[in-house]
């Protein structure tokens, strides 16, 4: 009998690429759900597999998947899962690392080179009615690359393509990630931080590639966010809550902080009580002029990473209930 696997999202787009990856041992099944507890009883109850792109799935929703073995989440976060209620019931979570780590890494650099080369500022002073004079102006924001150092917090495959790209363009590179082995730093021709203090102190830009975990949560606030030099440059394309919003509004406001470009925010979307340096980037407020950029979680997105989400997924899913190896597992360690 072929296995089910369950599309409950209406983002979610199964067609001939999925049913090429899977063949005929798996059957689809597809919904337009707003939420997983809109899915009919009797999809969740012939579901081995559930592929997620954006739900959250907690302990009470389990109990409607009697069958479930496997959760593929088609990206890489993982944060909106209950891995503990999961791993209770040993369902294999497994989620997809590599699917737009180019489109990331390349997001992450547009951003610090949007802000460090003066584009926003400019584009939005050129706009204003009447135009601010057809001329260039020192703005301490607009320096040097290769004057200025890179600071990466986490060293994973998104954050070594930053990495890389920052050193072609000359920055100074130096990361933070206790979790590799020594000797990293050698073989990328980088440098390594013992501490994230230490890499704070040293940075002019952050980038930001770590995942989202109990240790990681709002890892990045007031105190470290002080140490950065005066005029740095904060980049967040990971996840929103690693960083304090309320801590980069202030730093922004006093000027220590130049800028910041924002992929990821803490609540997403954005809902009451609106964080204040996203309500005074909505409102125009002149302080913020050409120093913040916002995107909606869009660094992942282009044609050839959703192809490679889908596929990877089906891949990922298809080694998890039908060979026993499975890929890319969330092992419980890693809660």
């Amino acid at each position: 009998m072929p296995v089910t696997v369950l599309y409950p999202e209406a983002r979610q787009t199964p067609d001939e690429l999925e049913r090429g990856v899977f063949g005929a041992d798996v059957r689809i099944v597809k919904c337009d759900a707003g939420a997983l507890s809109d899915v009919p009883d009797e999809d969740c109850a012939a579901a081995d597999g559930l592929m997620i792109l954006a739900f959250p799935v907690t302990g009470a929703d389990l109990a409607r998947f009697p069958r479930l073995r496997a959760i593929v989440r088609m990206g890489v976060g993982y944060d909106k899962l209950d891995r503990p209620a999961l791993a209770a019931k040993n369902i294999i979570v497994c989620n997809v690392p590599d699917y737009g780590t180019t489109e990331v890494a390349d997001h992450a650099i547009a951003l610090a080179l949007t802000l460090r080369r003066g584009i926003l500022l400019h584009h939005e002073l050129q706009r204003k009615d009447p135009p601010a004079p057809w001329r260039s102006f020192q703005n301490p924001m607009i320096q040097r690359l290769g004057t200025l150092t890179m600071g990466i917090v986490g060293l994973g495959r998104i954050g070594t393509a930053v990495a890389l790209r920052a050193k072609a363009l000359q920055f100074r590179v130096i990361f933070y990630d206790p979790y590799l082995p020594n000797g990293v730093e050698l073989a990328l021709g980088i440098e390594r931080a013992a501490t994230l203090e230490d890499l704070m102190r040293q940075s002019d830009n952050l980038s930001i590639h770590a995942p989202l975990t109990p240790e990681t949560q709002r890892m990045i606030g007031r105190n470290e966010l002080a140490l950065m030099k005066q005029g740095a440059v904060v980049v967040n394309d990971a996840r929103g809550p690693i960083l304090d919003l309320d801590a980069l509004a202030e730093l922004m406001r006093d000027g220590h902080i130049a800028a910041a470009g924002l992929d990821v925010l803490p609540q997403e979307p954005p809902q009451e009580p609106i964080p204040e340096l996203l309500r005074a980037y909505r409102a125009k407020e002149p302080w913020l002029e050409g120093r913040l950029v916002v995107t909606p979680h869009s660094a992942w997105l282009t044609p050839h990473s959703w192809e490679d989400t889908r596929r990877k997924s089906a891949e990922t899913m298809r080694a998890a209930l039908l060979t026993n190896r499975p890929q890319n597992v969330i092992t419980p360690d890693m809660f």
